[in-house]
């Protein structure tokens, strides 16, 4: 089981940890302009990296967990709606994916042509067929709806039939909307001078795994490194789940928090999106979850660095999946 940022790992496709598009935001009198999702512009990528670490106490025993996994995504504007609003096809063209369960390793790398199967080959496959459009109303930033998730669903869950009911909680319409607002939620809709904060919150719910509540603190800090600077500081709550099915175990309690969550985000105006990411967090806390009708306390304690990275070009030989 992966806690904290386990849904956006797993299920990076929605583009819930993707920098998507930004409202208009000001350095004194100078907006910003997010310029990435025009009619007419060019497609461009970016690499999503996340590294963890989890330590797991169950009855004693320890169990440690380390996870580095990569999601390369495409992001193509398309041609409007006929109200005016952002369409953008998101394709994920490639992953990379090193996990280590108490010494006990899987890895998957769908840029090598050499990969061999394990038992996550399958799903990974079926993942790079993920081909979703984004409908965003650019006045209020918010996503009007996803076109495509019902198919990903289908093939995802043809990989283990036994999963589907999962899937289709955890990549609902409404989740996978609220797994990509948050990327473009440190940004305002009014303009901000240098030394300014402005809260943001997010609140995701993933069903039988639980929800997740994140309150954040934005302060622009000018420029830096040829682009503008704002600070993150974040922290995340976690709900047991209402629902109880889809799962081999049930969540029953649980006292999950953050700390230390703080990171940066770098935009860059003559591009109109933003250049890259880094955000940092810890989190423990105790779950207490019931197994064939037994329960059990787990203690839980997890950090994290997730980083992102926007380029022109795809990093990946060739430009094309493998």
């Amino acid at each position: 089981m992966k806690l904290g940022r386990w849904s956006t790992g797993l299920f990076m496709l929605a583009g819930a940890a993707l920098l998507a598009s930004l409202p208009a935001l000001a350095q004194d009198e100078a907006k910003w302009e997010w310029k990435a999702f025009n009619k007419g512009g060019k497609t461009f990528y970016q690499e999503l990296k996340t590294d963890t670490t989890q330590v797991m106490k169950v009855m004693g025993q320890e169990v440690k967990q380390n996870q580095d996994q990569t999601f390369i995504i495409s992001w193509t504007p398309l041609d409007p709606d006929k109200d005016g609003n952002w369409v953008v096809q998101q394709k994920i063209i490639g992953v990379k994916m090193k996990i280590d369960i108490g010494g006990v390793n899987i890895a998957y790398d769908s840029t090598d042509e050499k990969q061999g199967n394990n038992p996550m080959t399958d799903f990974f496959k079926k993942l790079l067929e993920a081909d979703l459009k984004i409908t965003i109303d650019p006045k209020t930033m918010k996503v009007k709806k996803i076109e495509g998730h019902d198919d990903l669903i289908k093939k995802l869950g043809a990989t283990n039939t036994q999963m589907e009911p999962l899937l289709k909680s955890i990549l609902s319409e409404e989740a996978l909307k609220n797994m990509a607002q948050p990327t473009w939620a440190a940004f305002p809709t009014t303009a901000k001078k240098k030394g300014e904060s402005w809260p943001g919150e997010s609140t995701l719910n993933l069903g039988p795994i639980g929800t997740y509540i994140t309150k954040t603190n934005y302060t622009y800090e000018g420029p830096d490194k040829g682009g503008e600077k704002i600070k993150v500081d974040s922290t995340l709550t976690y709900e047991a789940p209402k629902e109880k099915a889809g799962l081999p175990f049930v969540i029953k309690k649980a006292t999950l928090s953050s700390k230390d969550g703080n990171g940066t985000a770098i935009f860059d105006k003559a591009k109109g999106r933003f250049d890259s990411s880094t955000m940092k967090m810890k989190i423990d806390g105790t779950l207490l979850i019931e197994v064939g009708g037994m329960e059990t306390e787990v203690t839980l304690t997890q950090d994290q660095t997730a980083t992102v990275k926007t380029m022109d070009e795809s990093p990946i030989k060739g430009g094309k999946q493998k």
